[in-house]
């Protein structure tokens, strides 16, 4: 749910989508697989050749495709190294997220992967200074609150999702209001 933070806008879910929309309709003849994750990781979409049902599958993305709650990267990293088959060339997985990892080792899974010659590229979804998650009440928006009844403020943990990147052998972008930082991680790519 922290994806729903509006201090990227509209939020970070849909932010990150359109994000991945635009690295689609760069892709060429390249294979693309979609992963979900938040408290464990979901194969939205094996890997395939076929753009149009990548933009299908990435329309019919909410924070309600994944039930548990949490944001489990190295899980998700793991399911994804185990999605390529052995005659793929080049390898990369680019990690979309706030960085609030809570669940597991996302590092040791980045270098697990490194180690078998794939890459992995983040990208952080939110600002350092954070935001209150919405939430929806018959029809009006409140926020998020802990047991004390104070609102929930998520913020990016750039720190962790740079650690991802060089265990993984790839870089980190920020992205902000202005960019999402996709033309230098697709140059990267490339």
């Amino acid at each position: 749910n922290s994806m729903l933070a509006e201090d990227i806008k509209p939020n970070r879910l849909e932010r990150a989508k359109q994000a991945i929309s635009k690295l689609i309709d760069k892709l060429g003849n390249d294979r693309i697989g979609i992963i979900v994750f938040a408290g464990n990781a979901y194969v939205q979409l094996p890997i395939t050749t076929d753009h149009a049902a990548a933009k299908m599958f990435l329309s019919t993305i909410s924070t309600k495709v994944v039930q548990n709650q949490g944001t489990a990267i190295g899980e998700a990293i793991e399911l994804a190294e185990q999605s390529f088959d052995d005659e793929t060339h080049s390898r990369a997985i680019i990690v979309i997220t706030d960085g609030e990892n809570h669940e597991d080792d996302a590092m040791q899974a980045a270098e697990a992967a490194f180690e078998e010659g794939i890459i992995i590229h983040t990208i952080g979804m939110g600002l350092p200074s954070g935001s209150p998650i919405p939430v929806l009440h018959g029809g009006q928006t409140d926020y998020l609150k802990d047991r004390d009844g104070n609102v929930v403020v998520t913020k990016l943990n750039e720190q962790m999702l740079e650690q991802i990147a060089v265990a993984g052998g790839g870089i980190y972008v920020r992205a902000n209001n202005a960019q999402v930082g996709l033309n230098s991680l697709f140059d990267e790519i490339n």
